[in-house]
């Protein structure tokens, strides 16, 4: 193994020490991270939709779990898990929505994994849907959700294609709201121009820290930014020694 690959392995097992023991501590005490209006706006959102007795939707895309998207996919499971808990006194759960088979399955668990949930849909199956396996025929199978389930809200975040611009254009004329995230650069160009709210680049995977699913995503995101300023210090010093002729 080379000096990268050690480099590399270094810095995994920094990780999960500085997660486990962020973990611990975040049982104890909250970190407070930089606001995201997003974020605030979907929590008025799932208040509104438990007050109204109207659905809130999850669509994960059309990302699979053993490809290079499967990470933006298991954030959309975690967001659905979570608003599937924070929904639990609502009469209409939530209703999800995705491309790939192995996705819809796990859909079923996160919104199982509730038990209060799961009492108050009558143990739905059909709660979690698998829309399509082409890219068109997944966003034709959401439009139709999401125009016929009275649907408050939308939470679009996995891996997308073009063919998001329809399942936005669709939540404008339902006058929905809509939150949208993607790990592909297309997507992420049309949610900003047609999201009402739109996340960009890692803040996608920032999303279980802000909605509070579990301790381990705040102390990921604590350690992300935390090795982030390491790796610009490295830089800084690299460069200042280079100057200097030491290096």
């Amino acid at each position: 193994m080379n000096w990268i690959g050690l480099t590399g392995f270094g810095f995994v097992i920094l990780s999960a020490i500085l997660m486990a023991s962020l973990a611990f501590l975040r049982r104890k005490s909250t970190p407070v991270f930089r606001e995201i209006p997003a974020f605030a706006r979907l929590r008025k959102a799932i208040g509104l939709a438990v007050e109204e007795g109207s659905r809130l939707h999850i669509s994960l895309g059309r990302g699979g779990l053993t490809t290079p998207q499967s990470a933006a996919e298991l954030a959309g499971l975690e967001m659905l898990h979570r608003v599937a808990e924070l929904t639990s006194a609502s009469d209409r759960p939530p209703v999800a929505t995705s491309g790939d088979g192995a996705v819809a399955i796990l859909s079923q668990d996160a919104l199982k994994a509730s038990d209060q949930a799961v009492l108050s849909s009558g143990d739905d199956v059909t709660a979690a849907r698998l829309t399509g396996l082409t890219p068109f025929s997944y966003a034709a199978g959401t439009l139709l959700v999401m125009r016929e389930e009275e649907v408050s809200a939308n939470i679009l975040i996995g891996n997308f294609g073009v063919e998001v611009a329809l399942l936005t254009d669709a939540a404008e004329r339902e006058n929905s709201s809509s939150l949208a995230a993607s790990d592909n650069l297309p997507a992420q160009a049309i949610l900003y121009a047609s999201a009402q709210d739109a996340l960009i680049g890692e803040e996608l995977f920032a999303a279980g820290a802000y909605v509070k699913a579990r301790p381990f995503h705040s102390a990921s995101l604590i350690v992300q930014d935390s090795l982030r300023w390491l790796v610009v210090i490295a830089i800084l010093v690299g460069a200042i020694l280079k100057l200097a002729g030491l290096l």
